[in-house]
């Protein structure tokens, strides 16, 4: 499994879904789309810029007719980012 530490660098409501988020982020030099279910807990304004830990090598998946490119980690039943405590650079691997 190969996790990944990216930026967050846009994030939208998805359309029709009130569970959906397509996010953008920077995963060190090459930007992805990913469909996250956590727009009950998030808005797309505050997660731009964040720091995340996504699964970067899974294949590509049609979440709501959408493509994703990785799953951004959380934890609980309020999803709860995994974020890093420090500024590390997007791409960076999690050992």
């Amino acid at each position: 499994m190969d996790l990944r530490v990216a930026r967050v660098i846009s994030a939208e409501a998805v359309k029709g879904s009130k569970k959906l988020l397509r996010i953008m982020v920077d995963l060190g030099g090459e930007e992805r789309q990913v469909v996250s279910g956590i727009a009950p807990f998030y808005s797309p304004e505050e997660l731009v810029g964040t720091l995340v830990v996504m699964i970067a090598n899974l294949k590509p998946a049609k979440i709501f007719g959408i493509e994703s490119r990785g799953m951004i980690l959380a934890a609980g039943d309020e999803a709860s980012l995994l974020i890093p405590r420090r500024d590390v650079a997007p791409g960076t691997k999690i050992r």
